[in-house]
C-alpha cells in the first residue's frame, strides 16, 4: 500500500515523540513492503513563530492532499501565560479539525497489566478497565459564537449543536459498541442544558436501530466521579466536545500515565492520529518524553487503513518494551532509557519479531485484550 502522510510534529515534545512513531511506520514499511511518504509542515507555536499563523495555508493544503495526518502536540507557555493573546497555538488544531471535517474523536482507555501500580487508583478499582470515548469534535462551545463586552467585564460562549451533527457520531459510537461489549453511555447535562436535551432525544431515537446495544445516560458530573470509582463499568462513552475533552484526559490518568494513550480523529474524507498528551514543554529536548502514545497512534493509523497485521506488529512491540522495562521515566523513576532508545527498541522489534501473528486484531482494538 502507498500512503501519503502529513507530518505535523508541532511544539514541545511533539517533534521528539512523533519521530519515534515515524521510525515505527518506517519499520512497518520495510517489513511489510509498503510505501509511506511523509511530508512535514508547521503547526501551532512553531508556525506562529515563523508565519504568525498557527495553521498556515501551506500546512492545511499538505493535510488536505494527504491520506492521513500524524500529529504531535501543540502549545507553548509564552502563549499559555498571556491572557491577552489574540491568537493561540491551539487555534491551529481547532481550525484543522474543522477544515478537515474531523468530527469524531476516538480515545481508547485501557490498562497495561504490568503498569497497574503506576495508576493513582487502587488495582482493585482499575482492573478490567477497557472503554473507548467517542467525542464530538467540531461543534459545541469550542466552535460556538463568542463575544466579549467592550469594557471587558462580560463574556459569552455559545454551545450549539444540530441533529445531524449528533446523529453522525452517534451511529459510529453505536457500531463500536455493537462490536465490543454492547453497552453505550451517553454523557450529558440534560437536567440543565438544552443542547444536552437535544443530544438525549436524538441518541435515544437512534438507539432504537441498535436493539442489541444497551443504552444508558449519565450526567457529566456523575460520569467524572464514576470514572474514578469504577472505570470498568464503561464500554463506549458518547459525548459532546467539551465534556469529551474533560473525560478523556481524566480517563487517561486511570492507567498511570497520559503518555500511554493514542487517539484518532476521523471524518468523511480525512483522518488524523495523535497522542492524547500535550506539548509538555518542560521535557522538550531532554530525551525523556514517553513516545508510546504517539507510536500507538501510528498503530491506529495502520488500523484505519485495514493494515491489521501491521498494526498488531506495532502493538506487540510496544508491549515487549513495557514488559522488559524499556520505558520512560514517567513509568519508572529508575529508568535510564530515553525517548530515542525506546523508539529504536520498538521499531527494531517490529522488524525482527513475528509474535504479532498470534494475536487477533479485534482482540486488541475492540476491547477483548488488556495489553493496551
Amino acid at each position: 500500500m502507498k500512503l501519503n502522510i502529513a507530518l505535523l510534529k508541532g511544539d514541545g515534545i511533539g517533534p521528539e515523540v512523533t519521530s519515534q512513531a515515524v521510525k515505527c511506520l518506517q519499520a512497518v514499511e520495510e517489513t511489510f513492503g509498503h510505501e509511506f511518504h511523509f511530508t512535514e509542515a508547521l503547526v501551532g507555536a512553531a508556525a506562529m513563530d515563523k508565519y504568525g499563523d498557527p495553521l498556515p495555508e501551506a500546512t492545511l493544503e499538505v493535510c488536505k492532499k494527504a491520506d492521513a495526518v500524524l500529529f504531535g502536540a501543540i502549545g507553548d507557555p509564552k502563549y499559555d501565560n498571556d491572557p491577552d493573546a489574540k491568537v493561540r497555538p491551539e487555534q491551529g488544531l481547532l481550525r484543522l479539525r474543522k477544515e478537515l471535517g474531523l468530527f469524531c474523536n476516538i480515545r481508547p482507555i485501557k490498562v497495561f497489566p504490568n503498569l497497574m501500580e503506576k495508576s493513582p487508583l487502587k488495582k482493585k478499582v482499575i482492573e478490567g478497565t477497557d472503554f473507548v470515548i467517542y467525542r464530538e469534535l467540531t461543534g459545541g462551545i469550542y466552535f460556538g459564537e463568542k463575544s466579549l463586552s467592550e469594557d471587558g467585564t462580560s463574556a459569552t460562549d455559545s454551545c450549539t449543536y444540530t441533529e445531524s451533527e449528533i446523529s453522525r457520531i452517534a451511529h459510529l459510537a453505536f457500531k463500536a459498541a455493537k462490536a465490543r461489549r454492547k453497552k453505550l453511555t451517553l454523557v450529558d447535562k440534560a437536567n440543565v442544558l438544552e443542547s444536552s436535551r437535544l443530544w438525549r432525544r436524538v441518541v435515544t431515537k437512534i438507539g432504537e436501530s441498535y436493539p442489541e446495544v444497551a443504552l444508558d445516560f449519565m450526567f457529566i458530573d456523575n460520569a467524572a466521579m464514576q470514572l474514578l470509582l469504577k472505570p470498568s463499568q464503561f464500554d463506549v462513552i458518547l459525548t459532546e466536545n467539551m465534556f469529551g475533552d474533560i473525560l478523556s484526559d481524566e480517563g487517561s490518568a486511570v492507567g498511570g500515565s497520559i503518555g500511554l494513550l493514542p487517539s484518532a480523529s476521523t471524518g468523511e474524507n480525512h483522518a488524523l492520529f495523535e497522542p492524547v498528551h500535550g506539548s509538555y514543554p518542560q521535557a522538550k529536548g531532554k530525551d525523556m518524553a514517553n513516545p508510546v502514545a504517539s507510536i500507538l497512534s501510528a498503530a491506529m493509523l495502520l488500523d484505519h487503513f485495514k493494515l491489521d497485521e501491521e498494526s498488531r506488529a506495532v502493538v506487540i512491540a510496544v508491549l515487549k518494551s513495557i514488559k522488559k522495562g524499556i520505558v520512560s521515566p514517567d513509568l519508572s523513576t529508575s529508568s535510564k532509557y530515553g525517548t530515542n532508545h525506546i523508539g529504536d527498541f520498538i521499531s527494531g522489534n517490529i522488524r525482527d519479531s513475528d509474535d504479532y501473528l498470534i494475536l487477533n486484531k479485534e482482540n486488541i482494538w475492540l476491547g477483548k485484550s488488556t495489553i493496551i
